[in-house]
């Protein structure tokens, strides 16, 4: 009787916790798509790593969050928003998570990229790529 306990017991923990980790992370990406369709970079800078990697249409370049906040920025003015929704999301191996979404703005409809990089507190943008389809 113990041990059907214990083993049940321990399968209802590896549960809430895998359940505990996915909530987080459809948190984390929940909170970033709101950022991306309300075209705000201020709302997306609380996610970004310390460097980013941040690419227009193939050009990519690395920014401390700083600068990346700024560039986004300058992005969102010039192609300002109508939409956004992730179209696909999921998690490497490692526990990298990513996620691939469509970004419809004034200048046309862009593939978006994000990959989150682990760090001790939540998740935080590594890389965010727009490409023009």
């Amino acid at each position: 009787m113990k041990r059907y306990f214990f083993k049940t017991l321990f399968l209802s923990w590896l549960f809430l916790f895998g359940f505990v980790a996915a909530h987080a992370q459809s948190e984390n990406l929940g909170a970033i798509r709101a950022a991306l369709r309300n075209g705000s970079s201020r709302e997306l800078s609380q996610y970004l790593a310390p460097t980013v990697e941040v690419g227009f249409d193939g050009d990519k370049k690395g920014y401390n969050a700083t600068q990346a906040e700024i560039v986004i920025k300058d992005f969102f003015a010039k192609n300002a928003p109508s939409a956004f929704e992730f179209i696909h999301q999921g998690e490497s191996k490692e526990g990298i998570q990513y996620a691939i979404g469509r970004y419809t703005g004034r200048s046309g409809v862009y593939r978006v990229f994000v990959k989150l990089k682990p760090s001790k507190g939540a998740p935080q943008i590594d890389t965010l790529d727009f490409t023009k389809e």
